[in-house]
């Protein structure tokens, strides 16, 4: 699904928090994404478990027809109303609870549910603060300015199967991954890349598109100035391979 979605959707996918979108609120953002021309939304957070993300993922499912990706911070938040979800592994850290624990813990609901779930390499990078995924997973992101080990754990990330990469400064980064390790880690990989954490311009969207990332996540940018933000970020991100 996500090669299918690189090869005819690259782009901008909005992220949705559950924990402060209420689902209307979800649902209308969706529409205004796919009218103007996002590749579709994630959704997800570190602290909400799964009632509260099916509420809102069944109003994005209902209100437009955009892929919608789940982001899942445990095996609690999974949800089957979504059109797949991101595995992550913390490939970064050295936490075994995002590296095997909560997978194992998330095989009866994929026993239950017939989601596809992409494996992917997540990646978390210094964004300038301490941000909730690193709080959450006890585990120190990798240096912004050392572009060689992020891309070093994208090519471990796939001689160990993974399907796709994410790149991530953290919700509310004080800047996203720099261009630089983006680059790196593209050259480094040929799998589906995320970036997210940090775009708070669709100058810096455009930049992380251009330094090879197939799809930007915004999520906060977005919150702040509100849904008629998303056609900038649309626009900067392209909709097409950079």
């Amino acid at each position: 699904m996500i090669e299918r979605l690189r090869a005819e959707r690259p782009g901008l996918f909005v992220l949705v928090d559950p924990e402060r979108t209420p689902a209307a609120e979800a649902a209308a953002l969706a529409r205004r994404a796919e009218r103007d021309g996002a590749s579709g939304l994630l959704i997800g957070t570190s602290f909400d478990g799964a009632a509260r993300t099916a509420e809102v993922a069944g109003a994005i499912k209902g209100a437009c027809r955009l892929p919608l990706l789940l982001f899942p911070g445990s095996a609690n938040q999974l949800v089957a109303d979504v059109d797949a979800v991101l595995l992550l592994s913390l490939v970064s850290g050295r936490n075994p609870q995002y590296l095997i624990e909560e997978h194992v813990r998330s095989v009866p609901f994929f026993l239950r549910h017939a989601v596809t779930a992409v494996s992917t390499g997540y990646i978390l990078v210094d964004g300038g603060r301490v941000t909730a995924v690193e709080a959450v997973s006890q585990t120190r992101p990798l240096p912004c300015d050392k572009p060689e080990i992020a891309a070093a754990h994208a090519v471990a990330a796939g001689l160990i199967g993974m399907a796709a990469v994410y790149l991530d400064a953290g919700s509310g980064a004080e800047r996203p991954v720099a261009p630089e390790v983006i680059a790196a880690v593209r050259k480094a990989v040929a799998l589906p890349l995320f970036v997210g954490g940090g775009l708070r311009t669709p100058e810096q969207a455009r930049a992380a598109r251009e330094a090879g990332a197939d799809f930007v996540v915004v999520g906060n940018a977005i919150e702040d100035a509100g849904a008629g933000a998303i056609g900038a970020f649309v626009r900067a991100a392209g909709n097409h391979a950079p």
